[in-house]
């Protein structure tokens, strides 16, 4: 029951750190940060014969800039991975929403390395023989191979699904 009382504060700090995240990148990637940045350079700049370009001077900026842009590594992550999936689910929309069109490419992110090569060499043969225009009865035999394909990786995942729930056996060792 406790896990449920936390849920709504999980969220809100999610959302809290998405927002913060999506608001700083936009900030940060304004021509007002850059002329900010840059004016930290320049007044470190300048101050160097005060400081008479002294190791803390030095340690100043590097401490600084190691700071920001270890922070910037993880805002910046958060918003690729955010717009990865927002493209993602528009274009799963595309290919839901076109007539005719391959419905198990929705599910290719799950596939292994080998079968999105396979596929990549398919639609390859198909772009070649594009040199005449496409008909659906082109794609007649993709979508069987795709068929077979998508059971093997179904296959492949239920596999590692039910041994990964099995109890692993222990040995013990005789003294």
């Amino acid at each position: 029951m406790t896990k449920h009382k936390n849920a709504p504060q999980a969220k809100a700090q999610k959302l809290g750190f998405t927002e913060f995240a999506r608001i700083t990148s936009v900030w940060t990637g304004s021509p007002i940060a850059f002329g900010l940045a840059a004016g930290v350079i320049v007044v470190w700049l300048v101050s160097g014969p005060i400081f008479r370009y002294s190791d803390t001077w030095q340690l100043v900026i590097n401490t600084g800039t190691t700071i920001v842009t270890f922070l910037m590594v993880f805002l910046i992550q958060n918003s690729q991975n955010r717009d990865g999936k927002m493209i993602q689910l528009k274009l799963d929309e595309l290919i839901r929403a076109v007539e005719g069109a391959e419905t198990r490419l929705i599910d290719m992110d799950d596939m292994c390395e080998d079968d999105l090569e396979a596929l990549r060499m398919r639609y390859l043969e198909l772009a070649q023989k594009a040199g005449r225009k496409l008909k659906p009865e082109d794609l007649k035999g993709e979508n069987e191979k795709l068929a077979v394909s998508a059971r093997s990786q179904a296959k492949t995942r239920n596999q590692r699904a039910s041994s990964k729930s099995r109890p692993a056996k222990t040995t013990r060792a005789t003294a």
